[in-house]
């Protein structure tokens, strides 16, 4: 029988042949894809590691800034507090050592004219007792100057603060409650009392 001749099966082309111009070339599977080796594609998702910006956060850096400061100012408070307290001891010191200075030197007067008085004492004896007594006032008036008056008033209310009674006595003469005889004069008022003046109240009938 006549053999036909049969229709040639197309050409499989040879992977090692280059592909005609304008071929698209399929994709091959010995090669990773494209942005990394095989099996390691791009990652949006993530995240850079603690190396990629360089160091601790801008964050941290300026709070340790600000912890590190306040700390300075701390300790520069203290210690002008401390050198407040101790320029403060050393100033009320000086200023006691001042008054106490001032209150002596207001008395030396006061010593010159007893010595003065009693130089004189066997010469005349009218003339001891009108100098101890303006000795005495000029000591009630030194007193008073540094703040302490004298209170040896009589026929005045009771004051309890200013009055320690020490007795009571029947004087039909004076009022219930006032002040009859003063047996110790007091100095000063109020919160600059020395001491009160012990008194004889009229008893209450």
């Amino acid at each position: 029988m006549p053999m036909h001749p049969r229709e040639s099966d197309p050409a499989v082309p040879d992977p090692a042949d280059p592909a005609p111009e304008g071929a698209v070339s399929p994709p091959r599977e010995d090669l990773p894809p494209s942005g990394g080796p095989a099996g390691t594609g791009p990652d949006t998702d993530a995240e850079p590691g603690p190396d990629a910006a360089g160091g601790p956060a801008p964050a941290e850096d300026e709070y340790t800034a600000e912890l590190k400061e306040l700390e300075d100012r701390w300790r520069r408070a203290l210690a002008d507090l401390d050198n407040l307290r101790k320029r403060h001891v050393k100033e009320l010191e000086r200023e006691r050592l001042t008054e106490r200075s001032r209150t002596a030197a207001a008395f030396l007067p006061v010593l010159d004219n007893l010595e003065l008085a009693l130089s004189h004492a066997g010469s005349d004896p009218g003339a001891i007792v009108e100098g101890v007594q303006a000795v005495r006032d000029q000591a009630v008036n030194v007193l008073e100057l540094l703040g302490y008056p004298r209170h040896a008033e009589t026929g005045v209310a009771f004051d309890p603060a200013r009055h320690e009674v020490v007795g009571v006595a029947h004087d039909p003469d004076a009022a219930p409650g006032t002040v009859v005889e003063v047996l110790r004069p007091g100095y000063g008022d109020g919160e600059r009392q020395l001491r009160p003046a012990a008194v004889t109240v009229a008893k209450r009938e």
